[in-house]
């Protein structure tokens, strides 16, 4: 019997068994002896002619409870051997440490959904977490896991599979688990900034092929398809959560280095852990579909009260799954507040607590399956000011094929930026720091050139050519310039003499004031400006060349996505502040 099964057994809360050693300043764990803990149950292998296996604990059989479409079965790690006696005797007394080292040790950083409290715990509730640490492999569709000398991406998905106890009026019936809720957490090389960029369940989209590991080890090739919803990568037609990476790959083309499942059951133990996280409505909800009833204002929610508020709808915005996203990144912001905050940060209690719902609630990658590789994860994140911490949504617009709008599509020019301002490391919340490393790295040669005075859209005079863009984009790009910024002196050329990896611009040294207005338009970088010879237009004036390079990445979308901000229509808001649910 473990410190947690004791705690219940005997009426004592597990955090009442953590004793402060004067000697070290630390908690130790204080068990008294106990029977042997039983052996942790492997996972049924799915073979039509297996007989029921006995049961266990007085627990149902699982092939009465589970239906047949559900992703592979989570390996639970097997307890690590016992350390010999030998090596278990008193510590040696160490200098005592000050409260703000002991803080961090309990802490050992925040991860995306928790603080995990590795820190000072004794090597039998290390093994106890170890244990309840849920895996399944990734396929080879990460990176290999996260690296503490590079930007870290992290894949976190909520499924609606309705397992636990009070979960059934949740989701949907039936479901094998599909990713209902899906966030991209990106965290910059530098740990001053952090996106967790939200994509939304129903946007159509293609999931790739999946190789899939099996119970047996064998390798199997899950078909892929094309225009379906983003929640089937997971759950549909027996797809795990690798599929779910390869499909985030696909949208993106940014890789996760890792991923973390969590279910219904998640937002309850951990916001009961914490005591509770403070959210705000601008008006009553009283939804029966969430079980949401709420009047306007503050209010500390946990458990059962904080899953109908994330789940919640047809009560807020539009009713609708973005909707629904924006709640949720308002609790998550709650939730990191919280997290970070003294009243939990100082709190042995909360800190176990904590631990046991974060190792329990989180299903991980077969990279990240140990307490300690979660806890190294969670140092690196907790070196985050949560203020530079950006909540956005993937850019998109209601699907055009439907008559009544049931799924979405992207709004093509906006999410391209966004993804290449992930891929790029660029920052959503403009660190200041950020945008003096990449100014250095810029060469002065090219950045004089984008400095100095410019001309008026309605005078730059320039010509559009294709040089390996897709086809019909010289003719679209002209339609954009001379449409909606205002460029109408402009013209198609057709295609180039030869492609180009890079757009060019080409112009004659009297047309600087030119190129730099149309630099600014485009987002081109310095470099992409090439002082030379102007050409003769349709009128017969001298004209700028604008040769679209394989790197066009569409129309109105800046060329170098460092030079450009977030766009504005990106729905985005940061950790740190508190706002009400519309």
């Amino acid at each position: 019997m473990d410190a947690q099964s004791r705690g219940r057994a005997e009426d004592i809360d597990p955090a009442d068994q953590w004793v402060l050693n004067p000697d070290t300043g630390d908690y130790e764990l204080r068990l008294s002896p106990s029977p042997p803990q039983s052996p942790v149950p492997r996972p049924r292998r799915a073979t039509p002619a297996e007989a029921p296996a006995p049961e266990r604990d007085g627990r149902e059989h699982r092939e009465d409870r589970e239906d047949r479409e559900v992703p592979a079965s989570r390996r639970r790690r097997a307890a690590p051997e016992e350390e010999p006696p030998g090596r278990r005797g008193r510590r040696r007394p160490a200098k005592k440490k000050s409260r703000g080292k002991r803080i961090l040790l309990w802490t050992g950083g925040t991860t995306a959904f928790v603080v995990l409290a590795a820190g000072t715990a004794g090597y039998l509730y290390l093994q106890h977490l170890n244990g309840n640490i849920q895996s399944v492999s990734d396929d080879g569709a990460g990176t290999g896991g996260f690296s503490k000398d590079k930007a870290i991406n992290i894949l976190l998905i909520g499924t609606d599979k309705r397992t636990g106890d009070g979960n059934e009026g949740y989701g949907d019936n039936g479901s094998a688990g599909h990713a209902d809720t899906n966030i991209l957490l990106h965290v910059s090389k530098d740990r001053s900034n952090a996106t967790a960029l939200s994509i939304p369940r129903d946007l159509i989209v293609d999931v790739p092929d999946c190789p899939t590991t099996q119970e047996d080890g064998s390798t199997k090739v899950i078909p892929g398809e094309s225009e379906v919803r983003f929640n089937t990568s997971l759950g549909q037609n027996e797809r795990t959560p690798s599929c779910t990476m390869r499909t985030v790959t696909e949208l993106t083309g940014v890789t996760p280095d890792n991923f973390m499942v969590a279910d219904f059951n998640a937002v309850k133990t951990l916001t009961s852990a914490v005591g509770g996280v403070e959210v705000c409505l601008a008006k009553d909800i009283d939804d029966p579909d969430s079980h949401l009833n709420l009047p306007a204002g503050k209010h500390t929610i946990e458990g059962e009260e904080a899953l109908a508020f994330v789940r919640t709808r047809h009560s807020v915005g539009f009713g609708g799954d973005l909707s629904r996203i924006e709640i949720q990144q308002q609790f998550l912001s709650a939730l990191m507040r919280k997290l970070k905050s003294n009243d939990t940060l100082t709190s042995p209690s909360k800190m176990v607590k904590l631990a046991e719902a974060g190792t329990e609630a989180l299903t991980v990658d077969s990279k990240l399956d140990s307490i300690t590789k979660l806890k190294d994860l969670g140092l690196e994140l907790g070196k985050l000011n949560i203020k530079n911490l950006t909540f956005a949504t993937v850019p998109v617009v209601d699907n055009p094929a439907e008559k009544v709008a049931a799924t979405v599509v992207l709004k093509e020019g906006p999410a391209q930026q966004v993804f290449d301002m992930i891929k790029n490391d660029v920052s959503f919340t403009e660190v200041k720091e950020k945008e003096k490393e990449e100014q250095k790295k810029e060469d002065a040669a090219d950045a004089a050139r984008l400095k100095g005075e410019k001309s008026e859209p309605g005078e730059v005079r320039v010509r559009v050519m294709n040089g390996g863009a897709s086809d019909g984009s010289a003719g679209r790009e002209l339609t954009y310039l001379q449409n909606e910024a205002g460029v109408t002196k402009s013209e198609n050329a057709g295609n180039a003499p030869e492609d180009l990896d890079k757009t060019t611009l080409e112009y004659a040294p009297d047309q600087a004031d030119q190129a730099r207005a149309l630099a600014e338009i485009l987002g081109l970088s310095g470099a992409a400006l090439k002082p030379g010879e102007s050409v003769t237009n349709s009128q017969g004036l001298p004209t700028m060349t604008l040769t679209l390079g394989k790197d066009f990445k569409g129309v109105g979308v800046k060329l170098d996505a460092a030079s450009g901000k977030a766009p504005e229509d990106v729905q985005k808001s940061t950790a740190d502040k508190v706002e009400c649910a519309k």
